[in-house]
């Protein structure tokens, strides 16, 4: 997981807005909203994190998603991967097509 990764994660288990380089993150209520380049890639809740591409399907949205997904979610089951260019969810129950505003329950 890169530095910045960790220092989002930080911030939302503290409950703190952040900011470094592309990614922000800015905490309302009990919700923490993920921006990455301006794009909004995740909000993480008291009990939920629900994910989104915010329209780019790069390298770096992926890895900040999975670095949310290891922090929140189910680090073992859990996750997002590429094949063949299309992008997909992994869980518990098996493997999906990538959905914008997918959730998982936290752990």
């Amino acid at each position: 997981m890169r530095l910045i990764e960790k220092q989002m994660n930080t911030a939302i288990r503290c409950g703190k807005n952040f900011q470094k380089d592309n990614t922000t993150v800015i905490n309302i209520g009990t919700k923490s909203f993920v921006y990455l380049h301006g794009n909004h890639i995740a909000t993480v809740g008291s009990d939920f994190l629900q994910i989104f591409d915010g329209g780019w399907q790069s390298n770096t949205t992926k890895s900040r998603l999975n670095a949310l997904i290891n922090e929140f979610a189910d680090a073992y089951n859990d996750g997002v991967f590429q094949q063949n260019f299309c992008w997909f969810i992994n869980t518990a129950n098996g493997v999906r097509d990538f959905i914008n505003g997918y959730e998982f329950a936290l752990s």
